[in-house]
């Protein structure tokens, strides 16, 4: 038991560290990442509450990183018609741009880690993932 618990725990780490390698050379924070991922899996325009709420973080905190996402061109943020106290925040054609690099050069790095695998195996350990996931979830309920 404690051999998988040690490898899975070594391989999040080795993927943390590459990850973070990667957001780097965007130039972009773990932080700002988890704002970009967010608007764009929501497919639709959020408020700053409600990325405050996806990502975890305090809204003036949350404030911060909108602010520099916007000063790089990767956000933009558009007034409520029907609510002038509210703002969406939207992500711009270049903050589109950087989250398919990103996806992109994940995609290759997964690929190439798994390489070793064949189609079979990896589905299994991807099943077998899910199922401690799963059973994790169900301890923390």
């Amino acid at each position: 038991m404690q051999r998988v618990i040690t490898a899975v725990q070594s391989l999040t780490k080795k993927l943390d560290q590459w990850y973070a390698r990667q957001l780097a050379d965007l130039d972009v924070t773990s932080g700002d990442w988890a704002v970009v991922t967010s608007l764009a899996k929501a497919g639709e325009p959020l408020t700053p509450s409600q990325l405050a709420d996806l990502t975890m973080v305090a809204p003036s905190s949350m404030t911060h990183r909108l602010d520099k996402l916007a000063g790089r061109g990767l956000i933009e943020r558009t007034p409520d018609s029907e609510n002038r106290t509210r703002t969406y925040v939207s992500l711009t054609a270049d903050g589109w741009e950087l989250f398919s690099l990103a996806i992109r050069g994940s995609s290759v790095v997964e690929t190439d880690v798994l390489q070793d695998l064949s189609d079979t195996e990896r589905g299994e350990l991807a099943r077998m993932l899910e199922v401690v996931i799963a059973r994790l979830d169900d301890v923390e309920a």
